[in-house]
């Protein structure tokens, strides 16, 4: 191997994520994750051995070099593969093709044109129902029926480790029939994954679950904030705004779908059935562990909870099928969430609001206090992996602290 790959890191030889770093003498360009180390695209374009132009790997996005399509995206991934497991390649004997992470600042990866949040986990959906609906019926009638979203914002999007200052709106008080303005009191994460689209298409066309894949790129860590009471007072009729417009934060890395096609599994049983256009062939989830931990500022980190993608209700297929079938044109570098993924036991929700249950249930840190949401100075940081007969392929990490309000 060219360099030296730390066993159960998250950027093994399978993997090969895309991402966008500096350095103090490195400007934002494009490169690939290997270990504890960054392949620099741009210096290895200048060997002469890629058959494109490669003025794309210079940008501070990955956006054209994604719209070159998969075709070229892919052998690029896989002759980098090859290259890295040949002790003769262009790459041995080159160490100024690579740079420490530890040395490298990274950025968003792509520029997002448009983000969608999808509420695509039954676990979550049923454990919200039940806190603020019937718990009898928790769920509402069209949702086992449509992958229910709403169309977001993309400006406040950000890469792991950006701060971000605790949001002020308007909240109503228990018994109160006035609202009041003010700092958010329950601030929380929530666990998801992303998708980010790489081919464009056109106004009025849509694409099929059968098609979805060759469109989307690859996955990172979502962390979608909320602030719950903002949410609780402002969500009815439209649904999510300053309540979740405040700040989202993604990984910097994004793993391939390719990457990750030795993990896929077949996804929860759909009932009823559910119509033509979403329905789907083949095993469309993915086995991706998932945690959550948070950290008190001075203090050690705490997992508070344990998850997986492969939990998903709704799948990306369909997610993409579902957002395009009205004809919805869909750009390069689009960002599709999951939703909150929670799994059946306490310990695999995911978010606040459900881990201590509208604020019934604290969480205890590691230093004794408690949290029913997230404090100024809490680190909230997210992490996923998969694996398979000793294969690995990991998103490293999304974190990000809260401060306290302006």
């Amino acid at each position: 191997m060219i360099v030296h790959i730390p066993e159960n890191s998250d950027f093994s030889i399978y993997n090969i994520p895309f991402g966008i770093f500096s350095t103090t003498d490195r400007s934002p360009r494009a490169g690939v994750a290997i270990g504890e180390h960054i392949l620099d695209l741009v210096a290895v374009a200048e060997l002469e051995v890629f058959d494109f132009n490669t003025a794309v790997l210079e940008k501070n996005t990955l956006n054209d070099f994604i719209d070159l399509g998969k075709p070229i995206t892919n052998k690029v991934r896989t002759d980098i593969q090859a290259w890295l497991k040949d002790d003769t390649s262009v790459l041995a004997g080159r160490p100024e093709l690579f740079v420490k992470q530890s040395e490298a600042q990274m950025h968003l990866p792509v520029s997002i044109g448009d983000y969608t949040d999808f509420y695509s986990s039954i676990e979550h959906a049923t454990n919200v129902g039940k806190m603020f609906r019937d718990p009898e019926n928790a769920l509402l009638p069209n949702w086992r029926h449509i992958p229910v979203g709403y169309h977001g914002r993309a400006s406040s999007i950000m890469v792991s480790d950006v701060a971000v200052h605790r949001p002020k709106g308007q909240t109503i008080p228990n018994g109160a029939d006035q609202p009041i303005f003010g700092p958010s009191a329950r601030v929380d994460f929530e666990l998801e994954m992303g998708f980010i689209t790489g081919k464009n298409t056109k106004l009025g066309s849509s694409v099929s679950t059968s098609e979805a894949d060759d469109y989307i790129f690859g996955l990172v860590l979502l962390n979608d904030w909320s602030a719950r009471d903002i949410q609780k007072w402002e969500y009815v009729p439209l649904g999510p705004f300053l309540a979740k417009n405040f700040a989202s934060h993604i990984s910097p890395w994004i793993v391939t779908l390719e990457a990750l096609e030795p993990f896929k599994v077949a996804g929860p049983k759909q009932e009823p059935e559910v119509l033509p256009y979403l329905q789907y062939n083949g095993q469309k989830n993915y086995d991706v562990n998932l945690s959550v931990s948070i950290t008190p500022e001075g203090s050690e980190e705490k997992t508070v909870c344990n998850s997986n993608l492969k939990y998903m209700y709704w799948n990306m297929a369909q997610q993409l099928a579902h957002h395009t079938v009205n004809g919805c044109n869909i750009k390069v570098g689009d960002l599709y969430g999951s939703g909150t993924i929670s799994g059946k036991d306490e310990n695999s929700y995911g978010s606040m609001l459900e881990l201590a249950w509208m604020g019934t249930k604290p969480l205890k840190m590691n230093d004794g206090s408690e949290r029913k949401f997230i404090n100024d100075g809490d680190t909230v940081t997210m992490r996923g992996f998969a694996e398979k007969e000793g294969k690995r392929v990991g998103f490293g990490a999304v974190s990000a602290k809260i401060l306290p309000a302006n």
